[in-house]
């Protein structure tokens, strides 16, 4: 939480600074003989006398901790807005004209039955098309083992959680469901750097020679966990395997559940089960259409899947709402590929050989190519705000290609705030930051008193940082940080999405002429090291760190 280590922070270089000016303020004091009477002897009065370093360390360490904890309740009366929009970049929703949405997972939104739908039927699938052994039927889907955005090695079948800087999380690399031990995994890379040349593709995937994988699609959930399953199986009977084989397999069983329209039918067959119904979705539309701004859907979903859903959450009128619906439009070709024309869908699915001149509302369209869609439409650049939940299918091209502004749906950030938001999180998290701060500042004292006080410091710091991941997710933590850095997966949203928020039904709190502004967030030169100057001078700091 910003706010949070924002005041940790400033707790930490208060009452780091304090405990410099009071050491050097008393051995100025004896040196003058102006200690006033019935006071300590500071640690340099007796000359020839080691001062007693564990003592005033830990002393510096009780007084850290009670900043913190009186710190703690102003935290907690500035909580985060889990419905808030967050902003990359400076956008005004008065210059937005056109409004774009995917479909999955954008206007609509799945129950937890959906991922353990595609688990089982891969892994049948894997059973009998693929020759695998039956027992791995046994594995059952564990919606609580992975999150998004991690990266799989193909060849070496480990999954991993990778920061922004391609440095592996220790403690987050594992090969079936088991952990690896970071002795391990430091061998088998050299250390825990992964070099750009194996690291995912533009896209994330692993292709041109690029070993790792990047799982961003909400989809791949129950990819990751059958990948890790088997991998477990083979490993636990001393079964050997091709792992390259192993993820092709599955990479393809999950193609399959989708393109042979299993889940489709799962869905359309039961909507009520997978389908999770919010009038909010409807809401966000009709607020768009009421202020005249013209819509559009771009989906790689089949067409009689997206009419069953839609007409569900938003009503059979739902295609009065959009000036043009496209389905199947295989992105992210769609966005790059200048050759595949547009077809036209009839009411009963069929598709029609004629020419398409212009898009029309009310109807639909299959394939295409956004080039095509720009020449018939005109809607071009700033002016259009696209929404969408894969920030590489959905997003990247858009940005970087064409100007479009883009908002990235992140469903996992209402979650990890309301996490954040507990007096636990908080109170951890602000002591974490303000331990940290301590250690960078005492690490001066180099003697072997203090080394062993800075070694339990330390311990505590790699316990708590533990404790930190396990609040999010037990295997891997946060989907947005590892134990110091951004993850990958945040540098990518930070790098392809203006705007992001855990679902449309955030756009309800806002006006449609509202400016989202992004935080200026200090930069690391911009910030006093933690043992840089006096307490008065960081006072501004941590009355800036309590207003926010």
């Amino acid at each position: 939480m910003a706010t949070a280590v924002a005041v940790a922070v400033a707790a930490a270089r208060g009452a780091g600074a304090r405990a410099a000016a009071a050491l050097r303020g008393s051995c100025w004091a004896a040196a003058r003989g102006q200690l006033p009477a019935g006071s300590a002897r500071p640690l340099c009065t007796a000359a020839g006398t080691a001062p007693d370093m564990k003592r005033y360390l830990w002393d510096r360490y009780r007084e850290a901790k009670r900043s913190t904890d009186e710190l703690v309740p102003s935290i907690m009366s500035n909580l985060l807005n889990p419905d808030a929009i967050f902003s990359n970049n400076e956008m005004s929703l008065s210059d937005i004209e056109i409004y774009g949405f995917d479909y999955d997972y954008t206007l609509v939104f799945y129950s937890k039955h959906l991922h353990t739908l595609i688990f089982n039927a891969a892994r049948d699938l894997l059973i009998n098309e693929h020759r695998y052994p039956a027992e791995i039927r046994k594995y059952e889907y564990d919606p609580n083992f992975a999150i998004r955005g991690l990266h799989y090695d193909v060849q070496r079948a480990v999954l991993m959680k990778i920061d922004a800087f391609h440095y592996i999380q220790l403690g987050t690399v594992y090969r079936g469901l088991g952990v690896v031990p970071d002795e391990e995994v430091i061998e088998m890379y050299e250390g825990s750097h992964v070099p750009l040349e194996q690291m995912s593709d533009f896209y994330g995937k692993s292709s041109h020679g690029n070993t790792m994988k990047q799982f961003m699609d909400i989809f791949s959930l129950p990819e990751m966990t059958l990948l890790s399953c088997v991998n477990e199986y083979f490993l636990k009977n001393n079964i050997d395997y091709e792992p390259v084989h192993l993820y092709k397999d599955v990479k393809d069983a999950i193609r399959d559940v989708h393109i042979k329209g299993i889940m489709y039918r799962a869905i359309e067959a039961d909507i009520e089960k997978y389908i999770c119904y919010a009038e909010q979705t409807r809401a966000v539309l009709a607020k768009l259409a009421d202020h005249g701004k013209k819509m559009f859907l771009i989906t790689n979903s089949p067409s009689s899947f997206v009419d069953k859903g839609m007409r569900y959450i938003v009503g059979k009128d739902w295609r009065d709402l959009f000036d043009v619906v496209i389905v199947q439009a295989e992105k992210p070709s769609f966005f790059n590929d200048k050759r595949r024309p547009f077809r036209k869908v009839n009411e009963k699915g069929v598709l029609l050989w004629d020419k398409i001149h212009k898009l029309q509302k009310g109807q639909i369209y299959k394939q295409g190519n956004l080039y095509e869609f720009l020449k018939l439409t005109g809607w071009r650049g700033s002016k259009v705000l696209y929404f969408g939940d894969h920030i590489y299918s959905d997003l990247a091209d858009l940005t970087l290609k064409h100007g479009w502004r883009t908002g990235a749906i992140i469903p996992e950030l209402r979650s990890e705030l309301k996490i954040m938001n507990t007096e636990q999180y908080i109170q951890t998290m602000t002591w974490l930051q303000t331990l940290t701060g301590l250690l960078e500042q005492m690490q001066v004292h180099r003697d072997t008193e203090s080394q062993l006080v800075l070694q339990e410091w330390k311990k505590e710091r790699k316990e708590m940082r533990e404790m930190t991941k396990g609040f999010f997710n037990t295997q891997f933590g946060s989907l947005f940080r590892t134990d110091q850095n951004p993850t990958y997966f945040l540098r990518r949203l930070s790098r392809f999405a203006d705007i992001y928020m855990a679902s449309l039904s955030c756009l309800l709190n806002y006006d449609v002429s509202h400016t989202f502004y992004p935080r200026r967030t200090p930069l690391q030169h911009e910030l006093p090291a933690w043992s840089d100057g006096p307490p008065t001078f960081r006072l501004p700091i941590l009355q800036e760190a309590r207003a926010k």
